[in-house]
C-alpha cells in the first residue's frame, strides 16, 4: 500500500498529538525511500509561541517530520511495528540546510531515501519540499535501541 491515511500511520510511529508531524504516505518503496505528507496548520502549539504574528515551523520540528518519515519506512521495510521494547533513536543529523521557512497553509512533502544500513544503524537523504521547491535538507542517521524489561 503506497498511500496511508493518518490512522495506519499510527501504526507504523509511537509519536502522537502534538508530536505527530506526518498526516498522510504518499509513496513508499520497500528498503528504498518513502514520500510523506505534513499539512502545516495555524491551531499547531508552537506557532504561539515561534514567531507570534509571523508562524514559522521550527527547523528542528521539520527534522523530526523527517526522522518520522524515515521510522515508517524502516517499520515496512523490516516487516515490524514500534512496541514498549524497541524505539529508533537520532544518532546524527548532517548537513541540515533550511532554504525558506515552513508557515500554516504549506503542505510540507518530506522524501527520505535510505543511503545505508548496516545492524541497527540507518542513514537516510532527507528533502522537505513545498509546492515542488525545496525548503530543508539533511542526511540523518537512526538507531534501533531495544528497551530493557523492567
Amino acid at each position: 500500500m503506497a498511500d496511508m491515511e493518518s490512522k495506519n500511520i499510527l501504526d507504523y510511529l509511537p509519536q502522537r498529538y502534538p508530536f505527530l508531524m506526518i498526516d498522510r504516505v504518499l509513496a513508499y518503496e520497500a528498503g528504498k525511500r518513502i514520500v510523506t505528507l505534513k499539512n502545516v496548520s495555524n491551531n499547531e502549539p508552537h506557532f504561539l509561541g515561534h514567531f507570534p504574528g509571523r508562524p514559522i515551523m521550527p527547523g528542528v520540528l521539520i527534522l523530526e517530520a523527517m526522522a518520522q518519515a524515515a521510522g515508517i519506512l524502516v517499520f515496512r521495510t523490516i516487516g515490524a511495528k514500534p512496541d514498549a521494547n524497541n524505539v529508533y533513536y537520532y544518532a546524527g543529523i548532517d548537513g541540515a540546510r533550511f532554504k525558506r521557512p515552513v508557515v500554516p497553509g504549506d503542505c510540507l512533502e518530506i522524501e527520505s531515501t535510505i543511503l545505508a544500513h548496516k545492524r541497527s544503524i540507518w542513514k537516510f537523504a532527507c528533502t522537505g519540499r513545498v509546492d515542488g521547491s525545496v525548503v530543508a535538507e539533511a542526511e540523518i542517521l537512526v538507531t534501533e535501541r531495544i528497551q530493557e524489561r523492567a
